[in-house]
């Protein structure tokens, strides 16, 4: 599987870089991510819910990094969830803003079969990461994520409220109309 999405944030590349470095902030907006516990200065472990209230584990090394421009990391040993990805931080033409452009790719556990279940259940992975990056600009820029009284308990809420892809009304639905 193989991911992208960007997003704008108005804050200075330089404070953006320095939140994504310290790995311990990742949880805060990563909906998936329970837990990083830095292991060395390049090091660190994950933990990750998954479907079926499982949750996954994996060691990851930063690879290359670049302060204020990049990071680019891959699991080590015998990963749960073999992954690997760059994060690049580019200043707005705004002047102020920083673009951020994430690329990964993971083996997702159970192949395409694997897949298929997650999306069942609502784990749609393009829109996860779009999520992430949505919930990271509003770390940054508003000091929390923003939760309306729909959803006040974050993490929670993705079991009382799961997501899906959007996609076209069946042919019944259409035949219903818009009232049914």
């Amino acid at each position: 599987m193989e991911l992208t999405a960007s997003t704008t944030i108005r804050k200075p590349v330089s404070e953006v870089f320095a939140f994504w470095r310290d790995l311990e902030n990742l949880p805060t907006f990563m909906a998936h991510v329970e837990d990083i516990r830095p292991t060395g200065d390049r090091t660190s472990h994950w933990v990750a819910s998954a479907p079926f209230g499982q949750n996954v584990e994996w060691d990851a090394e930063i690879t290359d990094e670049l302060p204020s421009e990049k990071i680019a990391w891959r699991s080590t040993g015998d990963a749960d969830v073999p992954n690997a990805g760059t994060v690049r931080f580019v200043q707005a033409p705004d002047g102020v803003s920083t673009e951020i452009h994430v690329g990964m790719v993971y083996e997702i556990p159970g192949g395409a079969i694997g897949k298929a279940v997650a999306q069942y259940f609502g784990e749609e992975p393009h829109q996860q990461l779009d999520d992430d990056l949505r919930r990271l600009k509003q770390v940054l820029e508003t000091g929390e994520v923003v939760r309306s009284d729909g959803a006040p308990w974050g993490k929670r809420a993705r079991e009382e409220f799961p997501q899906r892809p959007a996609q076209p009304l069946s042919d019944a639905e259409l035949e219903k109309g818009a009232d049914a």
